[in-house]
C-alpha cells in the first residue's frame, strides 16, 4: 500500500508539474501576477496526493503590506500554507541548492537570505520591502528551524528586522504582521498525540526520503491552520515587542489546536 501511494504521488505531481511548469516559467520571466497564483494549485494537488487535509481557522488579513509569521514543523508546512494563500517565503540561502525544494523555492520566487553575510543584508531587506510594497504576502518562520511539532521553539527577534526595515520603506510606513499557527492534529481520522507527531515533524537529523516514507506509511493526516489577529507594525515601533506579541499569539493558537480545541468543533 505504501508503494502504491508513492506511485500515485509521483504520477500526480509529475503530471501537474508538466502542465504548470512552462506557464510558471513564462510568468516568472515576464513578472506576471499569475506567478503568485499558479503555485497554489500545485500545492493543493500535492496536499491531496500526500493525504494532507487542511482545516483553516480564521482568515488571511486583507490589508497590505502583509507579513505572515508562522511556526515551522516540517517541509510540509510550505505546501500547507501554499495551498491556502498566494505567498512567497523567506528562506536561508542554502535552500536554493537543495534537491527538489530548491527548485520549488526558486519557482515560487522565494526570498533567499544569507544571514551570516552582513554585506548582503541591505539588498535582501530592500527586496523584502519591495515585494511587500508590491502587494505580495511574505512568510517568515521566526524560529529559524523546525520543531518537533509539540511546542514553539524560541523565536529569534532578529528575524523581525525584515518587518522593521520594510516599515521604513513601504508606503504608509506600516507593515501588517499576522501570526499563524500550523498544528498537526490528526492521523487516520484519530487524534494525533505527542508520539505520533514525529510522523509530521521534520527535525534536521532526518533526511527527506525517510520523512516522506514515514508519512506514506502513516496514512492521511489532519492539519489545523490558524490565522490570528493582525499586529500593525509602524516605523519606529519596537522589534522585540513585536516578536513577543507574535510569539504569544502563535503559542496560544498552537496549544489550543494541539489540545484538540478545533477537533471538538469538527
Amino acid at each position: 500500500m505504501t508503494w502504491l501511494r508513492i506511485f500515485y504521488l509521483v504520477v500526480i505531481l509529475a503530471l501537474v508539474t508538466l502542465v504548470l511548469l512552462p506557464a510558471q516559467l513564462i510568468c516568472l520571466a515576464l513578472d506576471l501576477p499569475l506567478r503568485r497564483r499558479l503555485p497554489r494549485l500545485w500545492h493543493r494537488v500535492a496536499c491531496h496526493a500526500l493525504g494532507i487535509k487542511v482545516h483553516v481557522h480564521g482568515s488571511v488579513e486583507a490589508a497590505k503590506p502583509l507579513l505572515l509569521v508562522v511556526n515551522h514543523v516540517s517541509w510540509k508546512d510550505i505546501m500547507i500554507l501554499g495551498s491556502v494563500v498566494d505567498v512567497a517565503f523567506i528562506a536561508k540561502n542554502e535552500v536554493r541548492n537543495w534537491p527538489v525544494f530548491g527548485l520549488l523555492a526558486r519557482l515560487q520566487k522565494t526570498v533567499f537570505v544569507a544571514r551570516e553575510d552582513k554585506r548582503k543584508a541591505g539588498a535582501q531587506v530592500n527586496e523584502i520591502a519591495q515585494r511587500l510594497a508590491g502587494g505580495e504576502i511574505i512568510v517568515l518562520f521566526p524560529e529559524g528551524t523546525t520543531s518537533d511539532g509539540n511546542r514553539l521553539l524560541p523565536v529569534k527577534s532578529s528575524l523581525f528586522g525584515a518587518a522593521s526595515s520594510a516599515a521604513d520603506q513601504v508606503p504608509g510606513q506600516m507593515v501588517n504582521v499576522q501570526p499563524v499557527a500550523i498544528a498537526y492534529t490528526g492521523i487516520q481520522g484519530m487524534a494525533m498525540g505527542r508520539y505520533h507527531r514525529s510522523v509530521a515533524a521534520w527535525p534536521g537529523t532526518i533526511e527527506l526520503l525517510p520523512s516522506l516514507m514515514g508519512l506514506m506509511r502513516a496514512g492521511n493526516i489532519d492539519v489545523d491552520l490558524c490565522f490570528g489577529e493582525t499586529i500593525p507594525f509602524h516605523r519606529g515601533d519596537n522589534r522585540k515587542a513585536l516578536s513577543m506579541s507574535a510569539t504569544t499569539a502563535i503559542r496560544d493558537m498552537l496549544n489550543f489546536a494541539l489540545r484538540g480545541g478545533w477537533r471538538k468543533s469538527r
